[in-house]
């Protein structure tokens, strides 16, 4: 697989995952003898390869009092190799809001240039429960080739054109496997896996929970869980399904500059104040329901889709343990005694 790899940077940007002072990151490299094959998930989700925190939209330069606009190069052909099957399913989620009735070239021209290597998940951390969303750790959708660990060892499935080309191109790296053995390993992984104790308690029910916010906006619920938001945005730049964001002109001159698009927070005060003072999410206890309604409701209201896919990220890094886990199973009981 190293081998394959390496050979895929000779006319490829190879996007990978990379571990330096025991954080993942997908990045850049050259050298695939620096890809962590086995790690758990990544700090940042592999979204900001086709959505970067921060990326220029063009420059200007006013000259002889004319402005000239020019947009950068966006990057060649890619390989984006190792997206866990929860990433898979953030990815999708965000092509309809990119590359839907309004198409966001930045954004789809990297999609359209990069083949996606899905690499099945090896153990299930406490935080995982993509598969109490309708995931699960062996899930390829999404993916041009999806790998399967089977214990040093990989089995490969093509499910795109992309992707089956690519397998052709490098067949020597390739032995053949049949779409028996691939099921049969995805099911008896997955059975393997899901027996790996999580920090997880109760089944879900998304059709109840979303029926019960589309009765429901105003209910006590988000006023006492806001109590204990910081407001600190950790959980929106983490997550793989998040894609808010802030577009700002920088002058380095009175006669040049660049117009930038960065990240941003619905769980920031600013992030919905108007121009006159106006701001129809003035407290946390908006801005909270807001995020949890967008994950639950409107994503799917939208696309058909949850935003949510239980990669854990916001579960591990919010400092005040805020748990969507136990928000879904709060609102299953709020809706029960309704």
């Amino acid at each position: 697989l190293v081998q394959f790899l390496q050979e895929l940077t000779k006319d490829r940007i190879l996007i990978a995952p990379v571990r330096e002072h025991e954080l993942v990151s997908f990045s850049p490299v050259a050298d695939a003898g620096q890809i962590d094959f086995a790690f758990q998930n990544s700090f940042v989700p592999p979204k900001s390869w086709f959505f970067p925190q921060t990326e220029q939209i063009f420059s200007f330069r006013l000259e002889e009092g004319k402005y000239e606009l020019s947009t950068p190069s966006l990057p060649g052909e890619a390989v984006l190799f190792g997206v866990h099957p929860c990433d898979l399913k953030s990815i999708l989620a965000l092509d309809p809001v990119f590359d839907g009735k309004f198409d966001d070239n930045y954004y789809c021209d990297r999609r359209k240039n990069t083949i996606i290597i899905g690499l099945g998940c090896q153990s299930v951390g406490r935080n995982c429960f993509c598969f109490k969303v309708g995931g699960g750790p062996l899930e390829s959708n999404g993916s041009d080739i999806f790998l399967i660990p089977t214990g040093g060892d990989f089995l490969a499935e093509g499910l795109t054109d992309k992707g089956t080309e690519l397998i052709n191109k490098y067949s020597r790296f390739f032995s053949d496997s049949s779409a028996e053995q691939i099921d049969k390993e995805k099911r008896e992984g997955t059975d393997r896996l899901l027996k790996q104790p999580t920090g997880l308690k109760g089944d879900f029910n998304l059709a109840k929970v979303k029926a019960f916010l589309d009765a429901n906006y105003e209910i006590p619920y988000w006023e006492e869980l806001s109590y204990r938001c910081l407001g600190c945005g950790i959980c929106t730049y983490l997550c793989p399904t998040c894609h808010c964001f802030d577009i700002n002109d920088y002058a380095r001159s009175g006669l040049e500059g660049e117009r930038i698009r960065c990240w941003d927070s619905c769980q920031f005060k600013d992030f919905t104040l108007m121009a006159g003072g106006h701001n129809p999410r003035p407290s946390k206890k908006e801005r909270v329901r807001n995020r949890f309604l967008h994950k639950f409701k409107y994503h799917e209201d939208r696309y058909g889709l949850f935003g949510c896919v239980g990669c854990g990220r916001c579960v591990q890094k919010c400092p005040v343990n805020i748990d969507p886990r136990k928000i879904i199973l709060d609102l299953q009981e709020v809706a029960g005694n309704e």
